[in-house]
């Protein structure tokens, strides 16, 4: 008993000193609080009139504009049936066109498009501000579909099942009200749901902790239960695989971020595919593919993480683990994805950042390995299934920071190669180009980042420059087409930098796992690292460096903010994380607590509160001019985060703006409009303050 209260007293000690006093602006976390929106209306109209009112935010909004509502885009499509589905929005269509085509309409330069659901006319009809989230087909006929709409753009969803012949919803069909759910298809007749069936079904980081088995015709909250997983995990969910000849089904648990579980659905059992919590695991046909995270031992064999192991998915389920690694690491080389077609796979690997593709072809139970022609020597190349289940055709798109992308259809048993679309060049890129080069961080690693320039830059210190980054959740920043920097920076004379710092996933999972929880700040070293090398070498000074990231990118620069204020001109922090004391209890954020530790344990907030800008603002200091961008419909990252910092600094009489879009979800704009004003509003802060 007396260790118990002792144990009490020290947590409320630390809870007192970890939060200092009561922190005066938690009244801004009320999303759509009406003093906490009076305060974002000021802080809006402020912001518009010092940076919306210049005749420099009106070209650029202007030409950001055209880009995105351009009719030269390139129209992605995805195959389904004998048609070829598109989501577009432009000038015209501002909530945007669901429509099909067939691929010899396709080729041509302005194909015939045959509208399938028209969201401005639905917006118009139901009074709602709808926002497309996708559509998920059900084979083989691919009649029917579940689309996806968010009112506003926010992570939360209606699905409601629609008829592709007869382009309309289904009179009395499937409709799973809004909430963060998880619905798949499991026949014509019935749905996976996981949904917010009322208290305790979801996790604490808002989403679904139970999956239920709906049939069509029986309320919803009469569906049987078909999983349940723990409160604290992050979600879980279920689906059918539908290749014809191989459907079976899966449910999946996701433990933390970077942990789950994945189970076969057999003969009324759930039979658990062995593999280490943080591989990812999947099907193809008769293949089991495992990625992995982490070393895993087998037997007398080791696979090195970041490998893409296949075995025999019905001789593996009986106890056989033999596997066959398709792709194994280097040191500068890693797995940036992979997809099987009908009968190979196409593996992408970053070598060093630049994108090479390769088919992967299984005879006579072993695997040989060719190049796909195509990819560029410094630049972002994908390539996907056309459709996995009828044939072995590809798409590969191409760019690099200065070349428009292109859209090529090829086949991996004849090697054709097509090019089928060519974005046009929405910026002068004459006399630019772009190199690639390495800082050294605090600890001696070698961090690469990509630089583009005018040719013959004058190394004199004065150069505009804009130096991005993420550095997080093991996604690479690759060199690909970057149209609204383009307009917005570089051909103003502004030098473009990104910084491939770890966190990310340029160089694997390893590169990743050296920046996770206690070692986050070497992700932020590395920037650091990389912002002095472009001043060591005379590219630019502090005063003309400036820094832009979004959601774990804000939280990335608004560190640069408050380590280095001496180093940086501006920041623009967009969408961002900036309270890690209470991140984890703001909408999705407990989520995130594989990536950046639990603040709500004292031993490990106090190594977060070292990367919690929020908490390390100090008076006394001169910080750089910063731009806070947010949405009130986020509810991924919570607006609470910029709308506090902004604030704080604001009592602090520093040089801060804030725009919080009231739509747009963690996107920032739920329209093209919206889009091109937030960015905008960005480019003329950071040339105004850096020029």
């Amino acid at each position: 008993m007396v260790r118990s209260l002792l144990g009490g007293a020290i947590l409320m000690l630390w809870t007192v000193s970890a939060l200092g006093q009561e922190d005066p602006y938690l009244w801004l976390e009320e999303v759509t609080g009406d003093r906490a929106l009076a305060w974002v209306r000021e802080q809006n109209a402020r912001s518009t009139q010092a940076l919306a009112q210049t005749p420099v935010f009106a070209e650029l909004n202007r030409r950001i504009l055209a880009i995105l509502d351009s009719d030269q885009r390139i129209p992605a499509v995805s195959k389904h049936g004998p048609h070829y589905y598109n989501f577009w929005r432009d000038a015209r269509n501002k909530r945007g066109l669901w429509r099909r085509t067939t691929l010899e309409e396709y080729r041509k330069p302005q194909p015939n498009w045959e509208t399938v659901l028209d969201l401005d006319a639905l917006a118009e009809a139901e009074k709602e501000n709808w926002v497309w989230k996708g559509a998920q087909f059900l084979k083989p006929d691919k009649r029917r579909c579940l689309i996806n709409l968010s009112r506003g753009g926010a992570d939360a969803k209606v699905t409601r099942e629609f008829d592709v012949t007869t382009r309309s919803f289904v009179d009395g069909g499937f409709m799973v009200p809004e909430a963060k759910s998880t619905v798949a298809w499991r026949d014509i007749d019935s749905l996976y749901v996981g949904t917010d069936f009322g208290p305790g079904s979801m996790t604490a980081s808002g989403y679904p902790r139970v999956i239920k088995l709906w049939s069509r015709g029986q309320p919803l909250d009469q569906a049987k239960l078909v999983y349940e997983g723990q409160p604290a995990d992050v979600r879980v969910g279920a689906f059918r695989d539908q290749t014809p000849g191989y459907e079976r089904d899966f449910v999946t648990r996701g433990i933390t971020f970077w942990t789950s579980e994945l189970f076969l659905l057999r003969d009324g059992r759930q039979i658990r595919i062995e593999k280490p919590a943080d591989a990812n695991a999947s099907v193809h046909r008769d293949l089991l593919l495992i990625e992995l995270r982490s070393d895993w031992k087998v037997g007398d064999r080791t696979y090195a993480a970041g490998s893409l192991l296949a075995a025999d998915f019905e001789a593996f389920i009986r106890g056989d683990r033999r596997m066959q690694p398709l792709f194994e690491p280097a040191d500068r080389k890693s797995l940036a994805g992979y997809s099987p077609t009908r009968n190979h796979i196409i593996i992408n690997e970053l070598d060093n950042v630049r994108s090479r593709l390769y088919r992967l072809t299984r005879k006579d139970g072993q695997w040989q390995r060719a190049a796909l022609a195509g990819v560029p020597e410094i630049g972002q190349a994908g390539a996907s299934a056309v459709d996995a289940d009828e044939s072995d055709d590809y798409w590969m798109d191409v760019s690099d920071y200065l070349t428009p992308s292109s859209l090529y259809i090829g086949n991996l048993n004849d090697g054709r190669l097509e090019k089928l679309k060519q974005l046009p060049a929405f910026f002068n890129a004459e006399g630019l180009v772009t190199s690639q080069h390495e800082a050294i961080s605090r600890d001696g690693t070698r961090v690469p980042y990509f630089m583009v320039a005018r040719n013959g830059l004058a190394l004199d210190g004065t150069n505009p420059t804009l130096l991005y980054g993420y550095g997080g959740f093991e996604i690479p920043m690759l060199p690909g087409y970057r149209a609204a920097v383009g307009a917005g920076w570089l051909e103003k004379g502004g030098v473009y930098v990104v910084a491939n710092i770890r966190g990310g996933g340029e160089f694997g999972p390893r590169w990743h796992q050296a920046a996770l929880k206690a070692n986050r700040p070497r992700a932020y070293e590395d920037f650091i690292a990389v912002a002095e090398d472009l001043v060591r070498r005379k590219v630019t000074s502090p005063a003309h460096l400036g820094v832009m990231g979004g959601s774990n990118g804000g939280l990335l620069v608004g560190n640069m903010l408050t380590m280095r204020p001496d180093l940086f001109g501006a920041v623009a922090c967009q969408v961002p994380l900036l309270d890690m004391r209470r991140y984890n209890k703001l909408l999705a954020g407990a989520s995130w607590m594989a990536e950046y530790g639990n603040p709500d344990l004292p031993e490990e907030w106090q190594y977060i509160q070292a990367f919690s800008p929020y908490h390390n603002l100090k008076e006394g200091v001169k910080y750089p001019p910063v731009l806070f961008t947010t949405s009130t419909r986020d509810d991924r990252v919570h607006p609470g985060h910029a709308r506090k910092m902004a604030a704080k600094m604001e009592q602090m009489k520093q040089d801060v703006l804030l725009y919080e879009n009231i739509e747009g979800g963690h996107g920032g704009a739920a329209d093209n409009r919206q889009a091109a004003f937030m960015q905008a509003l960005v480019y003329t802060f950071l040339w105004d303050r850096l020029k």
